[in-house]
């Protein structure tokens, strides 16, 4: 990695943690004691993974959840990656035309009649979570189930305090809340959104987590939990018992790619960062970036361009696997970065964007044992509390996974059975001569991988410590206006006389956290060595590192 001599246009607003026993990084300070009690008591980071996202299903309800979906990408000691497709996918009984669409133009494009992709049992796909987790726990944890999932239920059933954060969002869906009893009683005391502060106590989902720590996965898919949300959905669903039985966490191969001299490691089809982190990262590699400086107009011109090609491509060319064939060799080929040099322009401009949707609203976790596993995780209930309703006497929130569909029939993206949707999920990891070198992602939709992108620039190239990489400002775009956080908006000027049509927003994509592993005798990575956790500004991201470590065998207290 090269340092950098350019000043940085930003100041750091939280701190890194640092051990050799193990890290956990996640968007909620409980998450992240759940998963440090797991790595406390003995288990692996696949322990603390799980425990994490289970707690986080209490703690940030409005993110995840046992419904809904997501992509979590594993490497283990042996230097093998496994990516954990537990994307949700639409029932059997789904159809094109299950939706009446609002429009065909590009602005209420994604709407139909009702809102019944968005909001209750019309918008809910069959869910992959929790089949995911315990299919990556049973192959790969070291502690007993009921023992990872135990802190999630004492969350649950003892309660803790809400956050600002939490509190904000149920504010910001608190009409569609009060539309349902049962998530109005648990999120909305008295009518109003529950205060920061507030004591939050979840009897219901604790019972069900308790179901679920006997049962396993087979509590919701086939079993009572199930049957309860089936029965909720009724008529107007299209997820049946035999969808939740059938359901498959698809254990899928991590894509490679290369950027100066490092390894760089994403998740493949259906979600997106996997091909095109590397494809814009191989369009970059021809370009000086250290030299240009980070605080340059000039640099985030290249981000731009590059970032506005990566989306032509992944609109022209990405989905489900099972149902479209993504070249997935010539795009992260350096032939086609090459090739696609032709493509950037000297200035900038607005083009038109076909429309589409996919949630901001998920979680990432990022996990490392001393033994050299890493699991890093990004996982939703797609909006902001899902289909906005709770099963009644489970305390489940499920996914609204349909809205991510085109409700428009004879569309790339139309509903079809057992279909899922792209992701921008970007669970990514990257290694120098093979070993670890680190490993991050984010929330935040389409924003999610040209953020990923540019947090991996910002290490290789600008030689940024883990906390300057996550919190660092960022610029996006799909080829439209381009987006630009407030530490880059003395740019706007600059970017406005490049052509470009520039808007100013208060973040973009969400709470990034990364652990880098230190460099040892030469060679990053080392199980044993130090690693650093870093969490960014944008979310509630809280680190736990662990030092020490147990006596040495034969070591005693004597007086």
């Amino acid at each position: 990695m090269r340092s950098t001599a350019h000043p940085l246009p930003f100041i750091c607003r939280k701190s890194p943690a640092r051990g050799s026993q193990g890290v956990v990084v996640t968007n909620h300070p409980l998450g992240t004691v759940a998963g440090q009690e797991m790595l406390a008591s003995g288990g692996n980071a696949v322990d603390a993974a799980v425990a994490a996202l289970l707690a986080l299903t209490v703690v940030e309800p409005m993110m995840v959840g046992i419904a809904g979906g997501g992509v979590s990408h594993l490497r283990l000691p042996d230097g093998s990656h496994t990516v954990y497709d537990c994307l949700s996918q639409a029932g059997a009984a789904a159809r094109p035309d299950m939706y009446a669409p609002m429009s065909d133009d590009l602005h209420g494009y994604m709407e139909t009649v009702g809102r019944r992709n968005l909001v209750g049992a019309g918008a809910v796909a069959v869910p992959g979570n929790l089949r995911g987790w315990c299919a990556m726990h049973a192959a790969h944890g070291a502690l007993p189930f009921a023992d990872v999932i135990a802190p999630a239920i004492r969350l649950a059933e003892r309660g803790f305090a809400v956050t600002p954060y939490l509190s904000s969002n149920i504010g910001r869906h608190a009409e569609d809340l009060l539309q349902d009893a049962e998530i109005a009683s648990i999120f909305m005391p008295g009518g109003t959104p529950a205060a920061a502060g507030h004591r939050l106590v979840q009897g219901d989902y604790a019972q069900s987590l308790r179901l679920i720590a006997t049962q396993g996965a087979e509590a919701l898919h086939g079993g009572a939990l199930g049957r309860a949300l089936v029965d909720r959905l009724g008529s107007a669903g299209s997820v049946s018992m035999d969808d939740l039985q059938n359901y498959a966490a698809r254990e899928r191969e991590a894509i490679f790619a290369s950027y100066r001299g490092h390894q760089i490691v994403g998740p493949p089809p259906p979600a997106s960062s996997g091909v095109h982190v590397a494809q814009m990262l191989n369009m970059l590699e021809s370009h000086d970036m250290a030299g240009m400086g980070f605080d340059s107009p000039d640099r985030l011109h290249l981000l731009a361009e590059v970032i506005r090609i990566a989306f032509e491509d992944r609109r022209a060319a990405s989905g489900d696997p099972d149902f479209v064939d993504i070249p997935v060799d010539k795009l992260i080929s350096k032939a086609y970065a090459q090739a696609s040099q032709a493509r950037m322009r000297a200035a900038g401009g607005a083009g038109a964007v076909p429309p589409g949707h996919e949630s901001r609203n998920t979680t990432h976790i990022t996990v490392a044992d001393r033994d050299g596993r890493i699991v890093s995780a990004t996982h939703t209930i797609n909006g902001l509390f899902g289909a906005r309703f709770v099963v009644p006497g489970t305390g489940i929130i499920p996914n609204n996974y349909m809205y991510n569909f085109d409700p428009h029939p004879g569309k790339a993206l139309s509903v079809a059975p057992g279909k899922r949707v792209p992701t921008s999920m970007a669970p990514m990891i990257v290694l120098k001569d093979g070993a670890p070198c680190f490993a991050l992602g984010l929330p935040g939709a389409v924003r999610i991988f040209p953020s990923a992108m540019q947090a991996i620039v910002n290490m290789i190239d600008f030689g940024m410590t883990p906390q300057q990489a996550v919190e660092a400002p960022r610029i996006w775009t799909e080829g439209a206006h381009v987006e630009l956080e407030p530490d880059y908006a003395h740019h706007k000027p600059a970017l406005e006389a490049m052509g470009h049509t520039v808007t100013l927003v208060p973040h973009i994509g969400g709470g990034m956290n990364m652990i880098a592993f230190a460099l040892e005798g030469g060679a990053p990575g080392r199980p044993g060595g130090e690693m650093i956790g870093a969490a960014c500004w944008r979310a509630d991201g809280t680190v736990a590192a662990m030092g020490g470590g147990l006596a040495a065998a034969g070591v005693s207290f004597h007086i």
